[in-house]
């Protein structure tokens, strides 16, 4: 977890494996992660979208003494985004701990006292963050390797009751906990999954798969969530409201009926790539290794996209052990992303800086075979 009291030189953690790319837990080769998420506000406090500043640094402040002097404290490590550095946020970003929208906050850019009131906690292992101020005053949301939505809803329930010691949260009796978007009412819950569906676009299955789950009342969000664009087939599925429907409910629909169904078209769209496609499927994955080996400038979008190729046929078996493992493509897929790029090389880069960075990163990654 990136500390804001270490210098970058002093503090390599951005370089370890992030939760979303481990490559963990059940279903790997197609879940990435799984994200349970509650939205909360704090009752007597204006919600997020008509809070004035004074308002924000009080739901701030009351946030802050919830978690970092209550039974949460001695994991989390908290940081004012307002007056972190934007770099940092973005790393904290591209690490899927804070949202796009927390980063940036209303005012836009720059740091200091003329930004809104934000925060966010992280645990040590980045599996925990409690985002405050964003849409809602507490977004409480863990994220874990592979299909494990039980374990992360798990997690976020046992935070959610130790915050509720020292706070009184917005609940009503009929409606249930109080949100600023109305589909967030009731249990405030969101469950997603990351996924990686390479050979469901490649066989042409993607949109059919979109069209089902707009069907069942799921969203299929890109890499980002919401508003995004799916960048290197990644794709997150997840619930789209909570009003009427329990946790236990929610959690059952997807882990045990919607997501099995989609894991298992992903893999026969594999399967048939690999028995009656071989050809074709071959030369994507080694033009992208080829891309990835050779190219002088990439995007991230580009690197990503051929990063998935390699991935898939890492998976498939068209690319050796002794040339690459998913291990190393997960890697190369965190440090591609522009904050842990600059990162990594210790500069600030302009964009056509860092696409050439990119590139030799890349180059470098794959050649070195360690």
């Amino acid at each position: 977890m990136l500390d804001p009291n270490q210098t970058p030189d002093a503090n390599d953690s951005w370089n370890s494996p992030t939760e979303w790319l481990r490559g963990e837990g059940e279903a790997n080769d197609v879940v990435l992660s799984s994200r349970a998420r509650l939205a909360r506000n704090i009752a007597g406090c204006p919600f997020v979208p008509r809070a004035s500043r004074v308002d924000r640094v009080r739901s701030l402040d009351a946030a802050r003494a919830a978690i970092m002097a209550g039974p949460l404290a001695p994991q989390m490590l908290w940081l004012n985004l307002h007056e972190a550095k934007i770099l940092d946020r973005q790393i904290l970003v591209e690490r899927h701990l804070i949202s796009k929208q927390l980063s940036k906050g209303r005012a836009g850019q720059g740091t200091g006292a003329t930004e809104d009131p934000r925060g966010v906690a992280v645990s040590a292992d980045e599996r925990l963050s409690i985002m405050v101020n964003e849409e809602d005053h507490l977004r409480i949301q863990s994220i874990r390797s592979g299909l494990a939505l039980a374990a992360a809803y798990r997690e976020v329930d046992e935070a959610d009751d130790a915050m509720e010691r020292s706070l009184r949260l917005a609940f009503s009796p009929r409606f249930g906990y109080l949100t600023a978007c109305p589909t967030n009412v009731g249990t405030g819950l969101r469950m997603s999954v990351m996924l990686h569906l390479p050979g469901l676009r490649l066989t042409g299955d993607i949109e059919r798969v979109k069209r089902a789950a707009a069907d069942m009342n799921l969203a299929v969000r890109g890499f980002y969530g919401e508003g995004s664009e799916a960048v290197g087939d990644l794709y997150q599925i997840s619930n789209q409201t909570t009003l009427g429907r329990t946790e236990a409910a929610i959690i059952a629909s997807l882990e045990t009926e919607i997501l099995p169904r989609v894991i298992e078209y992903e893999r026969l769209s594999r399967r048939e790539l690999t028995s009656r496609r071989r050809l074709g499927l071959e030369d994507q994955v080694w033009r992208a290794f080829g891309v990835l080996s050779s190219a002088r400038l990439l995007t991230t979008e580009e690197a990503m996209q051929c990063l998935s190729l390699l991935r898939l046929g890492v998976l498939t078996g068209v690319i050796g052990p002794e040339l690459c493992d998913v291990s190393r493509v997960h890697q190369m897929m965190l440090l591609v992303h522009p904050a842990h790029l600059q990162r990594a090389l210790g500069v600030s880069l302009d964009q056509e800086q860092r696409r050439a960075a990119r590139a030799g990163l890349v180059r470098g990654r794959l050649a070195s075979r360690t």
